[in-house]
């Protein structure tokens, strides 16, 4: 059975390095999701970069402020909606419609620490998304090996959704040699999300297990 594969890459955009991301992806008609960290924005060349992502038919999501500190270890109610809300106003026209989010892992880690209540329900209140992963090959801290992880990841789950970074230390060097070995095994590109990694979507609960949230 033909694996699907949804790629995402997240805590950019990195000048120098998503320009690349991109033209290795349209090389190949690939789009994907682009989650964004707000306080990179603020440099208007990564925010030209994420206008570009738009226009080439990506999909731009939320990844926070910061990405410095999980919810569930910082659970006040006016950090969550900081961390959420001022990168949603930087995304600004770019957002998709369904308003994507995904959560700050600490390292891809799931578990307690992802959420709290309080970031939960800013989340319903105002409509988010919540997207997670199931596939972390671990690009930024294993350049050799990541890509061989990766296939291993995919070859286990019918459908991935594969975090991928376009950082420095991210999967640049070896994003064509990975999609090649996805193209040998019949990967069926998605550029949606699987219901089993949705937490949250139009104000509703999706897949939000209690073993996501900390409080």
């Amino acid at each position: 059975m033909p694996r699907r594969v949804t790629l995402t890459f997240d805590n950019g955009p990195t000048p120098g390095i998503t320009e690349r991301v991109l033209e290795i992806l349209e090389r190949q008609g690939l789009r994907s999701t682009f989650f964004v960290i707000g306080r990179n924005l603020v440099d208007p060349e990564a925010a030209s970069l994420a206008r570009q992502c738009h226009a080439a038919g990506h999909w731009i999501g939320n990844h926070t402020f910061s990405h410095s500190v999980a919810f569930g270890d910082r659970p006040e109610a006016d950090f969550a909606e900081h961390e959420i809300a001022t990168t949603q106003r930087a995304i600004g026209e770019l957002s998709h419609p369904n308003k994507l989010f995904r959560p700050y892992g600490n390292s891809g880690l799931i578990g307690h620490h992802l959420l709290s209540r309080a970031a939960i329900a800013y989340l319903q209140a105002n409509r988010f998304q919540s997207v997670l992963w199931n596939s972390v090959p671990g690009d930024w801290r294993d350049a050799a090996g990541w890509v061989e992880t990766c296939i291993a990841q995919v070859l286990e789950n019918e459908w991935s959704v594969v975090v991928l970074h376009d950082i420095e230390s991210g999967c640049l060097p070896h994003l064509p040699e990975l999609l090649q070995r996805l193209n040998d095994l019949g990967a069926v590109y998605e550029q949606d999300f699987p219901e089993s990694v949705i937490l949250t979507r139009d104000g509703q609960t999706v897949n939000l297990s209690p073993e996501y949230v900390s409080d």
